[in-house]
């Protein structure tokens, strides 16, 4: 197994990407803190990852409010002794162009999305540092960072700042031992802040003929904190279909 006794914190890990990757990790021998501000969604997957006879735990907790983030990271500390793996999955979307938006909705997406894998990194990464054997922490961008949109100005604005976070952080981490990279989704599994039935009625265009899962980005996130990947830093890796690879040619030419 790839991960065998680490212990990694997964932030929004009650449904979707989140969910397939604590479910992903727990199969390969980690222990699982499962990051969730609704408690009914993590205690869900708590059970679930408990039932196959994995070891989980589950730490409500706002990732924009610096307090809520120290408090989970010493319940980590204190129920496992450490934390080796960190994904930054929490993320909150708009709808609204740059016209309709409001700033307190912009506020609101940044808050999260943006500041909430700061805050987490910040707390987490120092705790790592602590413990002196070094740790992988993977950010969860979008390609709502890499491309224009027509709506979700907030959203593009956090995911494309995540992408840039990523580069500052590996640089900033890497005396510690610690590797941060990045997964760069694009319509994987069902959309931010809709439940998981709603996936399989998404419009996607991409040269894959397929919607993206939420298991193609944990497998991928999987790489990113293994020994496999252990020359990589800072990187976006993009698991998109080929969306952002056709984005200067016109739909008919490559969807299938």
């Amino acid at each position: 197994m790839k991960l065998n006794n680490q212990v990694a914190v997964v932030t929004g890990a009650g449904r979707n990407i989140g969910k397939a990757i604590a479910k992903l990790f727990a199969d390969e021998g980690a222990k699982i803190a499962v990051i969730e501000m609704h408690e009914g969604r993590g205690q869900a997957v708590v059970q679930e990852l408990e039932n196959s006879g994995h070891e989980a735990m589950l730490v409500l907790c706002d990732v924009a409010k610096a307090s809520d983030v120290q408090q989970m990271v010493q319940k980590v500390v204190a129920r496992f002794g450490g934390i080796d793996i960190l994904i930054n999955n929490a993320a909150l979307t708009d709808r609204a162009d740059i016209l309709t938006s409001t700033e307190e909705e912009f506020d609101k997406v940044i808050a999260v999305s943006l500041k909430g894998p700061y805050l987490v990194t910040k707390h987490v990464a120092a705790q790592m540092a602590k413990q002196g054997r070094g740790g992988k922490i993977v950010n969860f961008g979008s390609t709502s960072g890499m491309l224009g949109r027509t709506d979700g100005i907030a959203y593009a604005a956090a995911k494309g700042g995540v992408i840039n976070l990523t580069r500052a952080m590996a640089v900033q981490l890497s005396p510690y031992k610690i590797r941060v990279n990045c997964v760069v989704p694009n319509r994987s599994g069902s959309p931010v802040g809709y439940d998981d039935d709603v996936a399989g009625s998404r419009i996607f265009e991409n040269l894959a003929g397929r919607l993206g899962t939420a298991e193609d980005q944990a497998k991928a996130a999987l790489f990113l904190v293994s020994d496999d990947s252990d020359f990589i830093y800072g990187h976006p890796l993009v698991v998109d279909g080929g969306v952002v690879a056709t984005a200067n040619f016109p739909r008919e030419q490559f969807v299938k």
